[in-house]
């Protein structure tokens, strides 16, 4: 590790010059290069070695990490947004040199701005960038009461952001649409998603870029004219904290792992902060998907040997925010071919459907150790399967038996389902 690193990632705010602590205005005049886009120079105009170079970041971003790559060793500044680690280049950065070869200087970043022009409190506040992912990733945390600051592309991207809640039911979510936080351009404006969505408001004047959306999930206050408050999200299908979410919230054709047992099913799979599944005959996608959504670094692959139904859960992962699953659309085993490294050592893997001997020897071989392998049987050929399995390598057996009061005549019975075996072992 060296004393002094060759390369500085500086914070920059819409206050440019003026936001900059002495130890970014030493970097900047000790740099023989700069680089960073446009919108930044021009922020920092006037500061830096006369004869520093000047770079403009190019697109796609990786071609910029090449650039600087290419002046190692050279004492260089990387301009990026307020703090570099909150949804900006410093992780990349980070990833590509060694830990002695880098040094950040942050700024506030635009979440503690707007936080701190609204009132809340960060630590209670989602915070999630955008600009770069689909608004849907947004859909597992709509419910009344959330606050969230969103950052979006552009004022387009706002609007957008507006109608996807008006047909979600959060149209009284109150919206403000916050622009150049920190600098002289500064500007806060305070509307509803459904007047933003109907244009009723700033059609001539839309927010620019960059924008922070913050959304405010609470009740409206009566109209001024009287007639009762409107609550953000009232009556919508809402995804719970909890494993086991509504069956509804899934489009499928019957292919599905009913609520209570996926429940019990992510119970036994135990997913574990940065951990891969396989989830083997997908189906809807269901257990893959709240895998996902039990913590942001979960990885997640579904195997499904059916085309209709392997394009009905990647439509399913992205509308309920979970877009970075992968879809392999094959029959396995023999599709487990084509997951190699870092795929083909899954912490976890579920087997929902096509359950066999070849398939239960192919996991189990690829499975790291330590992993945790779940499989459910409703035939007396699987659940004999899974029975030679458990005496072979051990686990445990869960035998699932459950009734749903149903109407018979004028009266209640109790209707029972299918009973489950669900077999769960570790490497």
């Amino acid at each position: 590790m060296t004393d002094t690193p060759w390369l500085s990632i500086v914070g920059v705010g819409e206050n440019g010059a003026d936001g900059l602590c002495g130890a970014s205005r030493a970097a900047l005049d000790a740099a023989q290069w700069i680089i960073g886009p446009p919108r930044h120079l021009a922020l920092i105009d006037g500061l830096g070695a006369r004869a520093a170079e000047r770079l403009v970041w190019p697109a796609p971003f990786a071609d910029g990490l090449a650039l600087v790559e290419a002046r190692r060793g050279r004492p260089g500044v990387v301009l990026a947004s307020g703090d570099p680690f909150w949804f900006g280049a410093g992780r990349s950065l980070a990833r590509r040199l060694a830990a002695g070869e880098w040094r950040a200087l942050p700024g506030p970043s635009t979440f503690s701005l707007a936080a701190a022009r609204l009132g809340w409190g960060l630590e209670q506040t989602l915070c999630l960038g955008l600009h770069a992912a689909p608004v849907t990733r947004l859909r597992p945390h709509l419910a009344p009461g959330v606050r969230a600051l969103v950052l979006v592309r552009d004022g387009a991207a706002f609007a957008d952001l507006a109608q996807w809640l008006c047909d979600r039911g959060f149209a009284a979510t109150r919206l403000w649409a916050m622009e150049a936080l920190g600098g002289p351009r500064e500007r806060v404006r305070a509307a509803t998603a459904e007047a933003v969505a109907g244009q009723a408001v700033w059609a001539a004047d839309p927010p620019a870029h960059p924008v922070c959306a913050a959304l405010d999930m609470a009740c409206d206050p009566a109209p001024a004219g009287g007639g009762a408050e409107r609550v953000a999200g009232g009556g919508a299908l809402l995804v719970p904290c909890a494993s086991g979410w509504p069956d509804a919230l899934f489009d499928h054709d019957g292919q599905i792992t009913k609520r209570p047992v996926r429940a019990l099913t992510l119970s036994a799979l135990c997913p574990r902060a940065g951990e891969h599944l396989w989830d083997i005959g997908s189906g809807s996608g269901s257990v893959a998907i709240e895998w996902l959504a039990c913590h942001a670094s979960l990885r997640a692959t579904a195997v499904e040997a059916d085309a209709t139904r392997a394009r009905r859960l990647a439509a399913n992962a992205c509308a309920l925010g979970a877009d970075r699953l992968a879809v392999v659309h094959g029959r396995a085993p023999e599709a487990l071919a084509e997951l190699r490294a870092p795929d083909d050592r899954p912490d976890a893997v579920f087997i929902g459907g096509g359950l066999s001997e070849a398939l239960l020897d192919a996991v189990w071989q690829r499975l790291a150790p330590g992993g945790r392998l779940v499989a459910n049987a409703v035939t007396l050929e699987s659940e004999a399967l899974l029975g030679r399995w458990q005496r072979h390598v051990g686990g445990t057996l869960l035998r699932i038996a459950l009734s749903e009061a149903q109407p018979l005549g004028r009266r209640q019975a109790w209707a029972a389902a299918y009973p489950i075996v669900q077999w769960s072992v570790s490497r």
